[in-house]
């Protein structure tokens, strides 16, 4: 299918690796080209070189710290001497390590530390961003989140508090832009298979506790994504959708 946004314009944070690489892939095959955001110059350096080898799309980099209000600032400027962009992918940056339960969180810097990366960094993003797009009168917005917004889990205290504030923020931005023409969504992933994540849990045995068996793969969580970033998903505002194999057993 044809998601009708060959020729936009994608920005996306976090974009050197993992989930965020694989949404420049799926959004890359579907024509969109792409500003790369991350710190670590050398990976965005790689992750651009090899999505301009595969697709014929333009792909611009910019290192940059989200949680840096100035150079926030320095994107929004470079994305508008660019004509700025119709779609952005917000992905942070995972919580500290190791994970830990609630009351086991007793360090101010480790919350500081997911307060900064998990939720002011992508209010910063947002609130430098979403004018441009609302000023084209097309856009789309989606963040992508966690499981834990829905369905708190062991040793995940940081992840829940902060991307669920996240997801407050997003439902608000979603009401006050809702005429505009741009849409404003999340994608909350549970299990997928990422280098991050063989790093952190037993694959085999994360595999076991899903419904269906198995971990999600990345082409699986970026082709959603990049169908919330289609022309077909205008319809679609203010809400999350689950990536999860069934994980959560809420109705609602």
């Amino acid at each position: 299918m044809d998601l009708g946004i060959s020729g936009k314009r994608a920005l996306v944070t976090g974009a050197s690796k993992g989930l965020g690489f694989a949404v420049c892939e799926a959004l890359a095959n579907e024509g969109v080209n792409l500003m790369l955001f991350a710190r670590n110059i050398d990976q965005l350096a790689s992750a651009q070189a090899d999505l301009k080898r595969r697709f014929e799309v333009e792909v611009d980099t910019f290192a940059g710290d989200m949680t840096s209000g100035e150079d926030i600032k320095r994107l929004g400027l470079e994305l508008r001497a660019k004509n700025g962009c119709d779609i952005l992918i917000l992905n942070t940056a995972r919580p500290p390590h190791p994970l830990r339960e609630f009351l086991e969180e007793t360090e101010p810097e480790r919350w500081d530390i997911a307060y900064r990366t998990q939720l002011l960094g992508a209010c910063l993003v947002l609130q430098e961003v979403a004018p441009q797009l609302i000023e084209k009168g097309w856009g789309r917005i989606v963040a992508i989140t966690s499981a834990t917004v829905k369905q708190p889990l062991p040793l995940h205290a940081l992840s829940t508090v902060f991307r669920a504030g996240l997801m407050g923020g997003l439902k608000q931005l979603a009401n006050e832009i809702a005429p505009s023409g741009v849409t404003v969504n999340s994608v909350s992933p549970a299990a997928i298979r990422t280098e991050a994540f063989a790093e952190t849990f037993d694959s085999s045995e994360r595999a076991k506790l899903s419904p269906m068996k198995r971990l999600g793969t990345l082409e699986e969580f970026a082709g959603t994504v990049a169908f919330l970033a289609s022309q077909q998903a205008g319809y679609i505002h203010g809400t999350n959708v689950q990536v999860d194999g069934g994980a959560n057993g809420s109705i609602f």
